[in-house]
């Protein structure tokens, strides 16, 4: 099997696998006991923390552990949201973009059956927001802007920099979603107030997340369940100290792998490519004109053939047609769609996502079967 569904998810790095091992049995301690074993827990938890505090380029006391990315995007956007209305704040306005992972879109839609005000931005052909358009929403006072530096079907990276500086000018917060960015290159959370992460799109493992949480100026949120009031009160539940290890470790080969693990894969990735448009004449880059992560190859096959088809009939090539969050609906891609593909074109669109364990051969082996997959596929 050759896995080119590295945006899906990536396997756990050996490095990683070792370093959680001892924390399932040998040193088992709940992290927020008082006793021997769990200081020694805590104290691994907390070397964690600094680990992805470190990867952000901010404090470690403004990480909050969560489940994973989902959490943290609800976290932020339900928490700030509900915890400034609280407050009194007379804003109701939240906006976010219509390319954005289904856990935002669905987190601003739950708010707006509570009475807040969602404004989805569209996206020009590239899949990118236009700085104007936000600028232009801003007009109405804004509680909270949410948008993602890199997306997840397509790799296209929106200019944060410059979209959190308009956020800020006009006094909303800013969440960014940085799980696909995060650990594939530097990001910079200035002017940003909230950002989720999650550390099984870095090589470390399922089930663990964080939301970086600005201490100055302060954002405060309202918690989504009830608890021991961990994670500074934001974040209730015994955090799994094996994880959080694996997420720490995961983060500092991150760190120290990502220039050149960048570069390797951006050459893979545009061999791949390569290959695939001189073996299947018509076949289209989709967001071709945009800035976009090393790893992510989004194509569009010639007319009449399916990319779910394709993908039936090269069963060795594990790749996908868009979002594994949406892959039980049996629609074209949202994201796709919000480009201004037609739904048509959009079944066409296969995602292709290199990752740590490519190969040159593997690359040349996938282009091979997905080429002769395709061209059973194609209509006489």
């Amino acid at each position: 099997m050759i896995y080119l569904d590295y945006f899906s998810t990536t396997p756990c790095d050996p490095t990683v696998v070792a370093a959680m091992l001892p924390w399932f049995g040998e040193d088992f301690g709940n992290p927020h006991s008082v006793h021997g074993p769990g200081r020694k827990a805590a104290e691994a938890v907390e070397r964690a923390r600094e680990s992805v505090a470190g990867l952000l380029g901010v404090e470690a006391r403004e990480i909050v552990f969560t489940s994973g990315a989902t959490e943290a995007n609800n976290l932020a956007i339900k928490g700030a949201a509900r915890h400034l209305i609280r407050l009194g704040d007379p804003r109701r306005r939240i906006i976010t973009v219509a390319t954005e992972h289904k856990c935002v879109l669905e987190s601003v839609r739950a708010l707006a059956v509570e009475g807040f005000e969602e404004v989805v931005l569209g996206v020009d052909a590239d899949g990118q927001v236009d700085s104007e358009a936000l600028r232009e929403a801003l007009k109405v006072p804004t509680l909270l802007v949410s948008i993602m530096a890199a997306n997840n079907e397509t790799g296209v990276l929106q200019d944060i920099p410059q979209l959190a500086a308009l956020a800020k000018a006009a006094g909303a917060l800013m969440h960014v979603d940085l799980a696909q960015m995060a650990g594939k290159m530097p990001v910079s959370l200035k002017d940003v107030d909230l950002a989720s992460v999650s550390a099984h799109k870095m090589y470390g493992p399922k089930g663990i997340g964080a939301l970086y949480v600005r201490r100055r100026p302060r954002v405060r949120l309202e918690a989504l369940f009830s608890g021991g009031g961990q994670e500074r009160g934001f974040r209730s539940g015994t955090l799994p100290t094996p994880l959080v290890v694996g997420f720490g470790v995961a983060a500092e080969l991150a760190v120290a792998n990502m220039a050149d693990e960048a570069v390797r894969l951006r050459l893979l990735r545009d061999d791949l490519w390569t290959q695939l448009q001189n073996g299947l004449p018509g076949t289209a880059l989709n967001a071709a004109g945009a800035p976009r992560l090393a790893g992510t190859l989004n194509v569009c096959l010639p007319e009449g053939i399916r990319a779910l088809d394709v993908l039936e009939a090269c069963p060795d090539v594990a790749a996908s047609t868009g979002s594994a969050c949406t892959a039980a609906e049996i629609a074209p891609s949202y994201v796709l769609t919000a480009m201004g593909l037609s739904a048509q074109k959009a079944s066409q669109c296969l995602r292709l996502s290199v990752g740590r364990s490519t190969s040159k051969a593997d690359i040349d082996r996938a282009a091979e079967l997905l080429i002769a997959a395709a061209r059973t596929c194609q209509p006489n």
